[in-house]
């Protein structure tokens, strides 16, 4: 028999939908492409469970259910009450509707939640002939996301989103997400192999990501996802599958990783998430001033993520910083320095403009992501 196919997307922060497009193209899905807000891909449930796995930058991967054009409430819950619900919810699951409104006609999110789970429950209630819904099992992220009334009915595979790997136990003063980071290392020159250096590396999430990268470390080897608990996942052999992502994880390809910060506190964080990771011992860290830093590799890459003076109220050190980063960049000739910034005067405090610069978002604020050669 013939698997079932399910229509995805792998949803993505701004300025990444590429990015995870073409890691879900290396990961053999070869219809993916990029869109707003993510990429879209069809897989069957074991190839859903290996992108929950495997994907680096997304945020989370999401089974398109029903996608329809709906002007009014009725049309909402007609669509809703028309999937087959009844194949992918357990009799005792929790029912978890979330919703989004865009230009819609449908402007009331709360309106539209309820109305879709009162859909779902008629539609169970009609094929099979229950009355209680006890919702005391495993839960089912179901969102109902409006876009210029276009209706989509989406089931959250993930739950917590991708980003929780689950080594990052504090987040510091300014976090960066993990699969930020790790966009930031695909984007950058850097490839394994290579040296990196984070001068500014406070709890270390850029270098366990580059870490990972160079290891074929799966990002979400070590959590849970939502789908564990569906039914309709019950068949996948998620163990066989995580023993092989596990079985490609190479941590002897780690070479040439650290980062070093001025914050003795980050420091001790960045050292509990590196034995978090499982990554003791495979990445350098050391409390060195940005002024006194030194990598005696002739080229490498230096990855930072600065402070941007928002977040810590001083923006006039924080542009002695970006001056002594070009001071860094100009001790190592050899070495090209790549920084996120949500600071417009950048390279003017810098001294030198960007070979090369991407817009994203590190979290809500716009930042550029400029690349020194």
């Amino acid at each position: 028999m013939a698997k079932q196919l399910f229509h995805c997307i792998a949803t993505a922060s701004f300025g990444t939908e590429g990015l995870v497009a073409a890691e879900l193209r290396r990961l053999g899905f070869e219809g993916a492409g990029a869109d707003s807000g993510g990429a879209f891909f069809d897989a069957d449930a074991a190839g859903i469970y290996l992108a929950d796995l495997r994907l680096r930058f997304a945020d989370r991967v999401l089974i398109v259910l029903g996608e329809k054009t709906c002007l009014t409430f009725d049309e909402l819950f007609r669509m809703t009450a028309d999937l087959p619900w009844e194949r992918y919810l357990a009799p005792d699951g929790k029912i978890n509707v979330s919703g989004k409104c865009v230009r819609s006609r449908l402007m009331s999110v709360r309106d539209c939640q309820a109305i879709t789970k009162k859909a779902i429950i008629e539609r169970l209630r009609r094929v099979t002939g229950r009355n209680v819904f006890p919702e005391t099992g495993a839960a089912f992220p179901i969102e109902v996301s409006i876009r210029g009334d276009l209706a989509r009915i989406t089931l959250d595979t993930s739950g917590t989103a991708l980003n929780r790997r689950g080594y990052r136990t504090w987040n510091g003063e300014a976090p960066l997400r993990e699969t930020l980071a790790a966009a930031l290392v695909e984007l950058s020159p850097w490839r394994p192999g290579m040296p990196l250096h984070d001068p500014c590396c406070g709890t270390g999430t850029l270098l366990i990501e580059a870490a990972f990268r160079a290891a074929h470390r799966a990002p979400g080897l070590e959590r849970a996802f939502a789908c564990d608990g569906f039914p309709f996942f019950r068949e996948v052999d998620r163990d066989g599958l995580r023993a092989q992502v596990r079985g490609d994880v190479e941590l002897d390809r780690i070479r040439g990783i650290g980062g070093s910060d001025i914050d003795p506190e980050a420091l001790t964080l960045a050292g509990r998430h590196v034995r978090q990771a499982g990554l003791e011992g495979r990445i350098s860290l050391s409390r060195t001033p940005l002024q006194e830093l030194q990598r005696e590799e002739p080229e490498g890459v230096f990855l930072c993520n600065p402070p941007y003076g928002e977040r810590l109220g001083d923006r006039d050190s924080c542009r002695k910083l970006y001056a002594d980063l070009h001071g860094l960049q100009k001790r190592h000739p050899g070495w090209k320095l790549c920084a996120i910034s949500s600071d417009p005067g950048f390279e003017r405090a810098y001294g030198k403009r960007a070979s090369r610069k991407r817009r994203l978002y590190n979290g809500r604020l716009e930042c550029e992501f400029l690349i020194f050669d």
